[in-house]
């Protein structure tokens, strides 16, 4: 399973990121695959965002889930994140991941986003 995302790069404070992994190799509706968002801030640790499963199910980190919604486009193999009311403090490379069997698989390459007026 190959990832890739897609997204804006700079963003402005109090707008609403929406980033894009598209999905090759497999399809987003198989039984049991998750689809998860990852982002790294400069200097820090991998922090998780949430997922979507092969169902079309969500779940999202407690700390984010009131700014966090994942979707997804079966006919286009692509789900996406869209993290409203963004700081400076959401700036990282944000990855898209899939994850099966009880660890991450693949990752996509990683998209830097930079919220700055």
């Amino acid at each position: 399973v190959q990832l890739q995302e897609s997204g804006p790069g700079p963003v402005k404070p109090s707008q609403t990121l929406s980033l894009t992994c598209t999905v090759s190799g497999d399809s987003i509706t198989t039984t049991n695959y998750w689809w998860m968002w990852i982002r790294q801030p400069p200097g820090k640790g991998l922090e998780w965002i949430g997922y979507i499963t092969s169902s079309g199910s969500t779940n999202y980190s407690p700390s984010l889930k009131s700014r966090t919604s994942i979707s997804r486009d079966t006919s286009k193999n692509q789900f996406t994140l869209q993290l409203s009311s963004v700081t400076p403090e959401d700036t990282a490379v944000y990855y898209c991941a899939f994850y099966y069997s009880n660890y991450v698989n693949s990752w996509g390459q990683g998209t830097q986003v930079t919220v700055s007026s």
